[in-house]
């Protein structure tokens, strides 16, 4: 019940926002380059990212850096990890009028109505102002973009989702990586069969759950179809939609995930996979240095290889194109933007990607070379190398296009539906009758 009160709430606060405007101040969202003295003085970020993570260091580097030629200037970092606690104070403070210069957001309905209302920066002129655009990887750029095709949000990362598999386990089952999506059940039946646990998921987060229902659609229409689903321009009992269903009743027959998958934690499916309980966990570059490197328990680490999502027959996208994305991206506010605000982004986005490749991530850019650690197995070269070679469509996910309520009723159901208490039916019927409910409230 929390989940859903907070979904209403979030309506609540998109009605205030549309009574918004960035008539307290600022600049128009396109006036990237304004007149005035670059005038020192401290500016915030509001942040939903790990407080001991590469970005933050990085940026505390780059703050003083900046503050050692800029008297009086600092960063203040305002930080909540937590993503649901972090979405609730950053909509409850966007309500009010109150974000500071600089916040965190996904591309989400809601962030769209912020830059409907003139409060965000258009981070396209910005980028191209300040002279860094043609530097980003064009797939980094197009996970922060809205549906139109607009780009408010900054990418600070770039990951891409593999399915890692541990080759032992799949050789003591009889199984082979899958041809086909659609070769997962049968999959799944071999590796039951073998007393293996097939695949290890963060059900608790249900954000992972959202991963297998985009994997369908993606194949079968490409990123267009979750995007007209969440506008009411097309629905899951369409015939994608009911495909993707269908996968997905075969995924909880054949029980794929991990038993009592709906309390597995984050750290609880890792370790499911990297003890060699688990087959199967799908995740993403993000977590390199725990598969890719010493660090993964020597008695599996010379077993563990990863595949790329598989295709179906008639794919309508490309084996190279798969989930792809660039995290939760930086907006800058248009009501506190001003010479200082972007001086200092363009100091610190020119040299941000090299520090963070440094560290061994992959960089949103392409003008910069990521670090191997020392201690990294060849999967992580492999890793790398896969970024060099993908197509210009992702799989997009569904947890950033659909309004609050909607995707709740989705992440319900879908739990529902692995866990065999629900049918493909029910599942349908329920998802598009709380989607035509309330998209028109966002997208009417």
């Amino acid at each position: 019940m929390k989940r859903v009160h907070t979904a209403l709430a979030v309506v609540a606060i998109m009605t205030l926002l549309a009574g918004c405007s960035a008539s307290g101040g600022g600049v128009k969202p396109t006036d990237v380059n304004p007149d005035g003295e670059i005038t020192p003085h401290e500016i915030s970020w509001l942040l939903s990212r790990p407080a001991d993570g590469a970005t933050i260091a990085i940026f505390k580097q780059l703050a003083d850096e900046y503050a050692a030629d800029h008297p009086g200037f600092s960063l203040n970092l305002i930080t909540t990890p937590d993503r649901p606690s972090y979405i609730q104070k950053y909509q409850t403070l966007a309500a009010a009028n109150k974000l500071p210069e600089l916040f965190d957001t996904d591309a989400t309905p809601f962030a769209q109505e912020l830059a409907k209302t003139g409060q965000m920066m258009d981070a396209e002129a910005l980028l191209k102002d300040i002279g860094v655009y043609d530097d980003y990887r064009a797939n980094a750029l197009d996970y922060q973009r809205f549906g139109d095709g607009s780009l408010y949000m900054i990418p600070l990362q770039f990951e891409l989702e593999f399915f890692w598999y541990n080759t032992a386990l799949f050789d003591k089952a009889g199984v082979s990586v899958p041809a086909s999506l659609d070769d997962f059940p049968q999959l799944c039946a071999g590796l039951r069969a073998a007393g293996v646990t097939p695949i290890a998921v963060d059900g608790q987060d249900q954000w992972p759950l959202e991963r297998y229902m985009a994997f369908q659609p993606f194949r079968l229409a490409g990123p267009d179809y979750v995007q007209g689903v969440r506008t009411g321009m097309s629905k899951i009992s369409d015939e994608t939609g009911q495909r993707s269903v269908d996968w997905l009743s075969g995924l909880a027959n054949a029980k794929c995930f991990d038993d009592g998958f709906s309390s597995t934690g984050y750290s609880d499916a890792q370790a499911l996979f990297t003890s060699g309980k688990a087959a199967v966990y799908n995740i993403g570059t993000w977590e390199l240095a725990n598969l890719a490197t010493n660090e993964l328990d020597a008695g599996v680490r010379q077993d563990v290889d990863f595949f790329t999502l598989p295709t179906v027959d008639g794919a309508k996208t490309a084996a190279n194109e798969y989930s792809v994305s660039s995290g939760i991206g930086m907006a800058v506010n248009a009501q506190k933007y001003d010479p200082l605000v972007r001086d200092f982004l363009k100091f610190a986005l020119s040299k941000y990607p090299a520090a963070y490749a440094a560290t061994g991530a992959l960089s949103p850019t392409t003008n910069v070379q990521t670090t191997v650690p020392g201690n990294a197995t060849p999967l992580y070269q492999k890793a790398l190398d896969a970024a060099d070679d993908l197509g210009a469509n992702l799989a997009v996910p569904w947890d950033t296009q659909l309004d609050p309520t909607s995707n709740t009723r989705l992440q319900q159901e879908l739990v529902l539906l692995m866990q065999g208490n629900s049918t493909a039916e029910n599942f349908i019927d329920r998802v598009d009758s709380t989607i035509a409910e309330n998209a028109p409230k966002f997208f009417g």
